[in-house]
């Protein structure tokens, strides 16, 4: 496993921090919001903003690789949402933390495009599922750590944001000193919602609606901690429990699904967490423990649903179609997650805390009643067709993790040589470059001979 992950712990250190820096930021920001006196449907529009800039940047970040390479593109992505962590304190104002957010979600997409599409070349067949195992445990675990860092800081303070802004920053030093090659080719994106709508119903409008649903428990559970009387403390927990109980059940309820219908594990994973919101309402819990027990307990029921409906899109996909199938599926999830925030604090400013749970109630509903209806619309693949479980597929992007090496004649797959950032210069140029840098062995005689 140590020599696995040698040419690529330089890439998972960044990852760490990274991610260790958004996590605080996720949690941080509704809190401080709330601080600062933004009405909850700011905070929901701010939320919003994110995933906007997550679905554009799912868009435009192959272009941007295309043009600067890897190492060049993560190093100019990283520094950007560094800068965009810092400015949150300097200018306190909700229109500007909106195009705050579009920005660092703009960044993130961009960020987990590098990170995969580089784990994705140098793992091989054998070692795929150990290589991306790591990397998820690094992703959920550190998230985790950032959102309960922020219980060691004051949220009125410019600190926070800094701690974020250091944390992100840094993580350019690993990548910029790798020795490690940068990958390509590289998956472009395409979405084409008609075509996936008739192979796989269940799967689209799953994904849409899982979408609506997790995006708003995610970025809305530490407001609603707060509306609830916990403190910052308890806040950060809470918010956290809801990552920790949906990375814990993504392989359980992964595995579950590979013996049956898949269909039957969304409507039921749809049912209990419509229940257990209905269950938050009635009871409405203020003791800290309580809260965040029934937080940990939504993360199990809700966040492994997106990966379940994915893995249902690729039984009914051809092998070839795998990377059309994930891309689409991610875009059709992050335009959910546009919408769910915005409408979970709508219902948040109307109703009092309990709203974020009336949607949850709602959307999960909706999920199961809708997928129960192609059910009875469309007979299931059967044991022989249907394909294993991916764990890639509770990435962040997922689109760029494929079970074999990418195709470059795939026509969704920019060939090596198209990439202006990887054009080999010509004889000339190379003997150009000769004379205006000294090799290292010229370097070396010069050295000897003074």
């Amino acid at each position: 496993m140590a020599q696995t992950l040698a040419p690529i712990a330089a890439l998972l250190l960044s990852v760490g921090l990274v991610l260790f820096g958004h996590g605080l930021q996720t949690t941080l920001l509704p809190l401080a919001a709330n601080l600062a006196d933004f009405t909850d449907i700011a905070i929901g529009v701010l939320s919003s903003g994110y995933y906007i800039g997550f679905v554009v940047g799912c868009l435009v970040s192959p272009y941007v690789i295309m043009r600067a390479g890897h190492i060049r593109a993560f190093a100019a992505i990283v520094s950007l949402m560094s800068a965009a962590a810092i400015i949150h304190p300097i200018v306190i104002e909700p229109f500007s933390w909106t195009l705050i957010r579009f920005v660092s979600g703009l960044c993130l997409s961009g960020f987990y495009l590098i990170v995969e599409s580089w784990l994705n070349e140098h793992a091989s067949n054998a070692n795929r599922g150990a290589v991306m195992s790591v990397y998820i445990v690094i992703l959920y675990s550190a998230m985790t750590l950032g959102q309960l860092s922020l219980t060691g800081f004051d949220i009125s303070t410019f600190v926070p944001f800094a701690i974020a802004s250091v944390a992100v920053s840094v993580a350019v030093i690993p990548i910029s000193m790798t020795r490690s090659a940068q990958p390509a080719p590289i998956t472009l994106v395409r979405f084409r919602p008609i075509a996936l709508y008739r192979n796989s119903p269940a799967a689209m409008v799953g994904g849409f609606v899982i979408g609506m649903g997790n995006a708003a428990i995610w970025t809305l559970s530490p407001l609603y901690a707060s509306d609830i009387g916990l403190d910052t403390k308890n806040a950060a927990y809470f918010a956290s429990a809801v990552v920790f109980g949906g990375a814990v059940a993504q392989w359980p309820i992964g595995r579950l699904s590979d013996r049956m219908d898949r269909r039957y594990v969304l409507v039921a994973m749809g049912t209990l967490s419509a229940l257990a919101a209905l269950f938050v309402v009635l009871i409405s819990p203020t003791d800290p423990l309580v809260a965040i027990a029934l937080a940990g307990l939504m993360g199990i029921l809700t966040q492994p649903t997106y990966a379940v409906a994915v893995a249902h899109g690729f039984d009914h996909a051809e092998t070839d179609a795998f990377v059309e199938t994930s891309s689409g599926l991610l875009l059709a999830n992050g335009i959910g997650s546009v919408i769910g925030p915005f409408a979970a604090a709508f219902l948040m400013d109307r109703t009092g805390a309990n709203g974020l749970f009336y949607w949850m109630i709602g959307v999960e509903s909706l999920l199961a009643i809708y997928v129960l209806w192609r059910l009875a619309r469309r007979s299931a693949v059967t044991a022989g067709d249907r394909t294993d479980y991916e764990y890639a597929t509770t990435a962040q992007l997922g689109a760029i993790i494929t079970p074999d090496p990418l195709d470059v004649e795939d026509p969704n797959v920019i060939p090596p040589e198209e990439f202006p950032a990887y054009e080999i210069p010509s004889e000339d140029e190379n003997a150009e470059a000769e004379l205006r840098a000294p090799t290292e062995e010229r370097v070396i005689e010069r050295a000897g001979a003074s």
